[in-house]
């Protein structure tokens, strides 16, 4: 019969993993990281602030002419006078920004500006 002898080397040993130390955040480190946050976010809109600049300089006065709203008118009928043939609701739309209206609604004798068209 044959013998097998088991030696140190053959013998499985069981390894502990020693883990890292938790890295724990202070309460001054937690203001540091948002004063710093805050600080590089401040850098960068300055930096890019000079992206979006206003000008003193006015655009042209889009012309227009003024129409006194009838009996029976309707800003869709308005529009439809001056507006190119299937762009209709686009102008109706234009209407009411020109005259800051918050709706469709007209009053007998408002005056409203209509682009030239």
């Amino acid at each position: 019969m044959s013998t097998i002898t088991a030696t140190a080397h053959l013998i499985p040993t069981r390894r502990v993993a020693v883990a890292a130390p938790a890295v724990r955040l202070t309460r001054r480190g937690r203001v540091v990281l948002v004063l710093a946050f805050l600080a590089l976010a401040a850098i960068a809109m300055v930096a890019l602030s000079g992206i979006a600049t206003a000008t003193r300089d006015s655009g042209q006065p889009e012309p227009v002419r003024y129409v006194e709203v009838g009996a029976g008118d309707t800003l869709y009928g308005i529009a439809g006078e001056v507006a190119e043939p299937g762009k209709i609701r686009e102008m109706v739309a234009h209407i009411r920004s020109l005259n800051s209206l918050p709706s469709a609604e007209l009053q007998v004798g408002q005056r409203l500006a209509v682009p030239l068209g």
